[in-house]
This record gives structure tokens, C-alpha cells and sequence, in this order.
């Protein structure tokens, strides 16, 4: 089970009624979030979740609206007696970027580790899942993340009789584990069945529609893009800024093949997204246009 909550969908200034775009991931018992704008607080407030848990907070760029929050997070992790290590991730700068903004913040229980990002693509591991950072187009270096959990095959327990493999290894060999006794070599491929499909979650705003994103967001359960614009005659602005228009997300979506698009990080003057979802649904059909707090909880296929 993934849950994925969509904290704040503004972009450029909060709102009284719309928060700076934050994106909280949890599974397994860790909590991931992705960028951290003025208000992610009060949101993970409204959303009735806990900051302190957080364990990993990755950034898309280091523009005020995606970073703004940290300090005062830092300071209300620290405020909670906080003493696990927090690991952040974000492009070159990162170290120099948050200790300047520490600067308010500066006593903290709980050490800050830093892993700056340094290719165009790049794959962090972790106990269950992965987080993929991948390189976009806007005005500063920015990048989209892709967090991953993959399914491994399911247990042939016919298989494993039919070839007489002794049971107290069937655990052992679904671990993964090759174990060899009296001269015969048992290997997990002997029992296991091919990897099933497991989840899927991209993430991107503040970019045009590279393709980079598309490649990375394929076969994405949920994927999540900026609609920064409805307008159409806002095209040339969205240029102009780096940013996309919402039917540049639904095209995306499309060439992603991805399950279901919400669109997030609406411009100030953008009172009212969903009015324009008729003319982006008939790009992408399963979009929508998001609100704070939407919330989805992702499970595995039945099989």
C-alpha cells in the first residue's frame, strides 16, 4: 500500500485557500516528501499527519515556492525530540542552499545528511523502493522524481514439488536467497514466477513538456504534473517562464500511458482549474485537476 497525498497545490504565492505544491509519499512505514513551500506545515496539519516521521525530503529546484518551509519543518521536527538522521536530496547546491536557510534554524538534535544529485538521471535505492531523479527544463537546474516499488514474482509451490526442493528452503529461496547442498545448486528462479507489476508515482512541476518526463513517468500509475496555465492564449507565457499549460500535461500523460493525471501548481491568477478540464480531458481523459489534500491510497494488482 502507497499513500500519496497532494499537500498543496499552488505555485509562485500561497493562497488563503491553496498551499504551496508539496507532495507526502508514504509506504512501508517511511515517509517521503517532495518539496517543501511555505504552508506544507499547516497542510500536513489539515491532512491530520505528523512532520516528524518525515525521513527523506527530496527538492525539485531551490525557487522560494519549493523550498521556503524548510526551516521552520526542521525546527518543528527538532521541537518533537527528533533524533533519526533526515536525508535530503536535490541538485548541486543543496548543502550550500539549505545551511544558508539553517541560518534560523541552527540547533537541531537530529544530524541533516545531504545527497546532491549529480547526472542528468539518477536512482536512489531503498529498503522496498526506489526514487528516481530526472533532469527537466525550467529556469534554474530542476528536476522530476519517479518513486517506484517494485513486486517481486509469487511462489510456485507446484514448481517446488515437481522438482523436489526441500521445503525448509522454499522461505529462504523466496528471499532470494541461492543455497547449495549435496552437490545441487538451488537458485530463487526454480520457484519464483516472473516480477508483476508493482507501483508507480511521478512527480514534475516547473518545466516544459521535455521528454525526459514522458520517459520516466511511462507505465506510471499516478502521474503528477503542473498545469501552471488553462488559459490557452497563456501558451507563449508558459514558454516564455518554463513552464507547461495543462493541456502540455494531458499530452505528456498520453505519451506516458499513465493511469491517471493530476494536474497541480496553478498559477495565482488561476481561480478556478476545473473549468477547463473538458478541453483537457479530451487530451487525456483521467486527469484532474487537484485540490489540497487530495489523497489517494495505491494498492497491488490482485493476482
Amino acid at each position: 500500500m502507497l499513500d500519496v497525498s497532494l499537500l498543496g497545490t499552488g505555485g509562485m504565492m500561497p493562497l488563503p485557500y491553496r498551499w504551496l505544491t508539496s507532495l507526502m509519499l508514504r509506504y512501508n512505514g517511511k515517509s517521503i516528501l517532495i518539496d517543501c513551500g511555505e504552508g506544507t506545515q499547516i497542510a500536513l496539519r489539515e491532512k491530520g499527519w505528523s512532520p516528524n516521521p518525515v525521513d527523506i525530503i527530496c527538492f525539485t529546484h531551490y525557487h522560494a515556492d519549493h523550498i521556503s518551509g524548510l526551516p521552520g519543518m526542521l525546527l518543528t521536527m527538532g521541537n518533537a525530540e527528533r533524533r533519526e538522521p533526515l536525508l535530503l536530496i536535490g541538485p548541486r547546491g543543496l548543502t550550500k542552499v539549505v545551511n544558508s536557510l539553517r541560518t534560523i534554524a541552527p540547533e537541531l538534535p537530529f544530524e541533516i545528511r545531504f545527497q546532491e544529485i549529480a547526472e542528468e538521471e539518477q536512482t536512489f535505492s531503498f529498503e522496498g523502493f526506489q526514487l528516481k531523479a530526472f533532469k527537466v527544463n525550467h529556469s534554474v537546474t530542476c528536476y522530476g522524481y519517479s518513486m517506484t516499488v517494485a513486486r517481486g514474482g509469487r511462489f510456485d509451490r507446484e514448481r517446488a514439488l515437481e522438482q523436489q526442493i526441500p521445503m525448509k528452503f522454499w522461505s529462504r529461496l523466496q528471499k532470494g536467497e541461492v543455497i547449495e547442498q549435496d552437490g545441487r545448486a538451488y537458485t530463487p528462479d526454480m520457484v519464483i514466477g516472473a516480477p508483476r507489476k508493482g507501483l508507480k508515482v511521478t512527480y514534475c512541476t516547473d518545466t516544459r513538456p521535455v521528454d525526459s518526463i514522458a520517459a520516466n513517468g511511462a507505465g506510471s500509475d499516478l502521474l503528477i504534473l503542473e498545469g501552471m496555465y488553462g488559459e490557452p492564449e497563456k501558451l507563449a507565457k508558459a514558454k516564455e517562464n518554463r513552464h507547461m499549460t495543462m493541456y502540455e500535461a494531458a499530452r505528456v500523460a498520453k505519451a506516458a500511458g499513465a493511469g491517471e493525471l493530476w494536474l497541480t501548481h496553478y498559477s495565482p491568477s488561476l481561480m478556478h482549474p476545473e473549468a477547463y478540464l473538458g478541453e483537457v480531458r479530451k487530451i487525456f481523459p483521467n486527469t484532474v485537476a487537484a485540490k489540497d489534500g487530495r489523497t489517494v491510497e495505491l494498492n497491488f494488482d490482485e493476482e
